[in-house]
């Protein structure tokens, strides 16, 4: 008979969540792995996911059985040479962050060598080191040029043969001449790759207007485009000022509750409609979409005898209206027989209200026996008109 096979149990795990499966990475891209604490997960499958410089991830077979986990460093295949990077992500995941990247052909998905030696290390931090001055230099080179491109950022390979320039255009650059120039300046491969103004703020990083750090340069990958009517869903007022991010765009942020602002919003009524009432006609003022509240006021530009009443209530007006029925005003009539109570005017009172006025009475009264014995002492032997004076 086959024995089963027998997992360890792993620990470290608090509150639902697992340290193995955070690992040593906190820079953009990090994944966290929900199955790391799943016995098997890591031998299901051979793929492994590995995060290179900020913004660039890739996918290689691990045809050598290596006992890998998240934050191993690699040396992974490159064309030419090999390159270094981070193990972020093992077992069944990958699956789901390959569908993501899209890869077209299996030739994308390449292997890894071995765990990153002391040597591979060193070759490593020698060729990070060029990577600021080989940009300054490049954007000196273009300039020269006359080439409308900014290079925003320089990243090497892991043993120094290639480098790969990001750079941001607005139109359509030819760049023959200016690979040439790179190459015989810096005696490496090159490769150039285009970016937007979003995915440059992620690699350059920053705090954005909330405080906290950029979205882009933490956690975001995908870029979806914005418009201005997700502010307008959410009624925020189009200041461009305000709505712009760091990278001059619009911010990524309005995206993240717009399906629940038009969500609620289609169980308002139109802003359009006019409510009809025997006081006054009603005119639409505001609305607070997620709490379900319409303002409306008597006079179209001018708040006017302001009242807010429910989206439900606002529908039921406007049946009414159609129905050639008009309301005694806004409110429902529970809430009116509410109002017309009794209401008690001390109920907002404290009950020691009259305490400090209590004790400072208190102190006249005690002074007023202090003067009066004073002068009962001074008059204590004069003899009164009824009693006759002593001799």
């Amino acid at each position: 008979m086959e024995k089963k096979r027998e997992y360890p149990i792993r620990t470290g795990c608090d509150r639902g969540l697992c340290r193995a499966a955070i690992g040593r990475q906190d820079r953009q891209l990090n994944t966290y792995d929900w199955l790391a604490d799943v016995p098997g997960n890591a031998d299901s499958t051979d793929l492994v996911e590995v995060q290179f410089k900020h913004t660039r991830k890739g996918y290689y077979h691990n045809i050598n059985n290596l006992p890998l986990k998240k934050g191993d460093i690699v040396a992974v295949e490159a064309s030419p040479g090999h390159d270094i990077g981070v193990v972020t992500l093992t077992g069944r995941l990958v699956y789901l962050q390959l569908k993501k990247a899209n890869l077209k052909s299996e030739d994308d998905i390449k292997r890894i060598y071995r765990l990153a030696r002391q040597t591979d290390m060193d070759k490593f931090r020698e060729a990070k080191a060029l990577e600021h001055e080989t940009m300054i230099e490049s954007r000196e080179i273009a300039k020269g040029l006359g080439l409308k491109m900014k290079i925003g950022d320089v990243e090497y390979q892991g043993d120094g043969q290639k480098a790969i320039f990001y750079y941001i255009a607005d139109e359509r650059v030819d760049f023959r001449q200016l690979i040439k120039d790179l190459a015989a300046a810096f005696h490496v491969r090159i490769e150039m790759k285009q970016i937007g103004a979003r995915q440059e703020a992620g690699r350059i990083g920053g705090t954005g207007p909330c405080g906290r750090e950029l979205c882009c340069a933490t956690w975001m990958k995908n870029f979806v485009s914005v418009s201005t009517s997700a502010a307008r869903f959410q009624d925020i007022s189009l200041n461009p000022q305000k709505l712009a991010g760091m990278c001059a765009k619009l911010k990524c942020c309005l995206n993240y509750e717009v399906d629940d602002y038009i969500e609620q919003g289609r169980k308002l009524p139109s802003r359009d409609i006019v409510l009809q009432t025997q006081d006054a006609d009603y005119y639409h003022f505001k609305t607070d979409i997620l709490a379900g509240l319409v303002t409306y006021s008597t006079d179209k530009r001018v708040a006017a005898n302001l009242e807010t009443i429910t989206g439900q209530r606002a529908k039921e007006i406007i049946e009414l209206n159609r129905q050639g029925v008009k309301p005694l005003d806004l409110q429902p009539d529970d809430q009116r027989h509410e109002a017309d109570g009794p209401i008690d005017l001390l109920a907002a009172d404290s009950i020691t209200r009259f305490d400090k006025t209590k004790k400072k009475k208190k102190k006249k009264k005690d002074a007023a026996p202090k003067e009066s014995g004073k002068r009962n002492s001074s008059k204590k032997n004069e003899p009164t008109a009824d009693e006759p004076k002593k001799a």
